[in-house]
């Protein structure tokens, strides 16, 4: 028998986790939570606490940060974008930013988007596990492993929410770097370039605590060693960083 088989055995053996139980322990114990995954990989409570926060999330946005603000935030990350509009004729102008406005609108449909990149990014991890690691997870495994381990992302959807109602609301406000969770943040009035300032803010805690958690649960259900998890689950963060920050001289 397999180590990981074995492992699997032993968590069927005992008493589980509650679905409640699994995202408390997601914080404070991890490995526990990863390892419950063997004994019963389902996904749903971690999914739906991240859709309903999304739904909140843009609801607050639209409504109290409202459309206008948005759009200026977008037009200020982009120079292409700020030449197009101080380019173009007023009547084009304004369909610029209604396109904007939007694509904004469309926030209401994190919960069907969210699901549909959490199925892809599971295909992703699980076949870089399975088949350059030698690792033995099951889909549906690592699909547990990627709601519970991008839950400190609704801890930072929380926050910004909070912050927005506590004054964060007016033309300081910036969809792309809401809260200062990265050196960015605090470079944002600076001189730096915009791919440099994408870069020191993709630098982010939280996305490193999901990383760190998704190295954990990707380890323990594929029965691959943590380093090798660390350089799956890094690597590809490292390469989503650098698209970002390409884009973004490319932009200007």
């Amino acid at each position: 028998m397999s180590d990981i088989a074995a492992i699997e055995g032993q968590e069927s053996a005992r008493p589980g986790l509650s679905q409640v139980e699994r995202v408390v322990d997601t914080f404070v114990a991890p490995t526990k939570t990863f390892t419950d995954i063997l004994r019963d990989a389902s996904w749903w409570l971690p999914y739906l606490l991240s859709a309903l926060l999304g739904l909140l999330f843009a609801y607050v946005i639209l409504n109290k940060v409202g459309l206008p603000t948005l759009v200026d935030g977008v037009v200020h990350h982009s120079r292409s974008l700020e030449d197009r509009l101080a380019n173009a004729t007023p009547d084009d102008a304004a369909k610029i930013r209604r396109t904007l406005e939007t694509q904004f609108k469309f926030s209401y449909a994190f919960p069907v988007l969210g699901l549909l990149f959490g199925v892809i990014c599971s295909g992703v991890l699980l076949g870089t596990a399975n088949f350059l690691f030698g690792g033995r997870a099951k889909y549906k495994q690592m699909l547990a492993v990627y709601f519970y381990g991008t839950l400190p992302m609704f801890l930072f959807n929380l926050l910004v929410i909070i912050s927005i109602y506590a004054g964060l609301s007016g033309d300081s406000f910036d969809i792309q770097n809401a809260i200062g969770t990265n050196p960015g943040y605090y470079l944002s009035g600076s001189e730096l370039p915009h791919w440099l300032l994408t870069l020191l803010s993709a630098i982010d805690v939280f996305a490193i605590w999901s990383a760190v958690l998704l190295t954990i649960g990707v380890s323990i259900v594929a029965g691959i060693k943590r380093s090798s998890a660390a350089i799956m689950v890094f690597g590809w963060w490292f390469l989503y960083v650098l698209l970002k920050v390409a884009g973004a001289a490319i932009s200007g």
